[in-house]
């Protein structure tokens, strides 16, 4: 199940946990990290209501996770649930990880930690720009659709170039494996905008009153600085901007209302664009736990009870 940020996907996931008897996966590149729980918007024990709960606070702060490394974690888990006769109900908004799921990743091969370390380190002496340009030598095609400032993504091509001798976008263009062998029952949310944007600045909100302050200030304290990966949860490298006394307290928090706004619109065209659902709830006007929309649900999942799955993962 996809959506964009603050759509209710969470909820919707443990209703349908309950009505089919499932487990809920986590599908966001964000709740796989242990710190700053509330920024990242990771489940409660309340909110997940009894119903197991998996991929969630995983890693420290500063582990790299990459679409591969999750999807590994899948092919384990899945065959669990499945032997165990339960229902996965995976749920997130990282098209990426969602995509790989479903028609799997470029046959990479893995990189080596001394490899990513000095590739790490060059990005960091040069700064963005110089790096983007330095990519653009060796992958023109990554280069030009990755902005200089995402680090990570930046990094990972320019790592893979260096240590295979053959541009990420090539790997990319070759055909992909470890995808599901059996088709699952996509749902998308696809909320009206205004109620969209108006729930973003509500849960915010919610966030600081609730401790987000407190994470921001405890991360900092232990070393955890804003390039880690941790830090590109939504608002998060605001609030350490304003605890550093670089921008005034209510400047971050409309940047970081801005900022998820922007990135629940960015979302919701991916979704709209790049997967066909089965199923397609636009809240408020549709009640994702209402009894027709379940029942469409039952309807789909029962004329593909039997599929076999394919349970190898990827190299990289």
């Amino acid at each position: 199940m996809a959506g964009p940020t603050a759509s209710g996907k969470s909820a919707f996931a443990v209703a349908l946990a309950r009505e089919f008897g499932g487990e809920v996966v986590n599908a966001d590149s964000m709740q796989v990290y242990r710190d700053l729980s509330i920024l990242t918007a990771r489940p409660t024990e309340a909110e997940m209501g009894g119903v197991p709960h998996h991929l969630y606070g995983l890693l420290a702060a500063d582990a790299p996770c990459t679409a591969g490394r999750w999807l590994g974690w899948m092919h384990d888990l899945l065959p669990e649930i499945w032997t165990a006769g339960r229902l996965p109900v995976v749920v997130g908004g990282t098209g990426m990880y969602l995509g790989a799921l479903i028609d799997g990743l470029a046959p990479v091969p893995e990189i080596p930690p001394e490899v990513r370390a000095a590739v790490t380190a060059d990005y960091a002496a040069i700064g963005a720009e110089a790096f983007a340009a330095a990519l653009a030598d060796v992958d023109p095609v990554s280069a030009a659709a990755i902005p200089p400032t995402n680090r990570q993504r930046m990094i990972r091509a320019m790592e893979v170039a260096r240590h295979t001798g053959r541009a990420l976008s090539a790997w990319q263009a070759d055909p992909h494996v470890g995808g599901l062998g059996k088709p699952p029952v996509v749902i998308v949310l696809d909320p009206a905008r205004e109620w969209l944007y108006a729930r973003c600045d509500a849960r915010f909100d919610t966030m600081l009153d609730g401790g987000a302050w407190h994470q921001v200030k405890v991360a900092l304290a232990a070393g955890i600085g804003p390039d880690a990966p941790v830090c590109r949860g939504l608002g998060t490298r605001a609030l350490m901007a304003a605890l550093a006394g670089e921008i005034e307290i209510p400047a971050a928090v409309e940047r970081a209302k801005r900022e998820t706004r922007n990135y629940a619109k960015r979302q919701g065209t991916w979704f709209r664009h790049q997967f066909n659902p089965d199923v397609v709830l636009r809240p408020p006007h549709d009640l994702p736990e209402s009894p027709e929309v379940l029942e469409k649900i039952a309807e789909i999942l029962g004329s593909r009870r039997g599929a076999t799955c394919k349970t190898s993962a990827p190299e990289g």
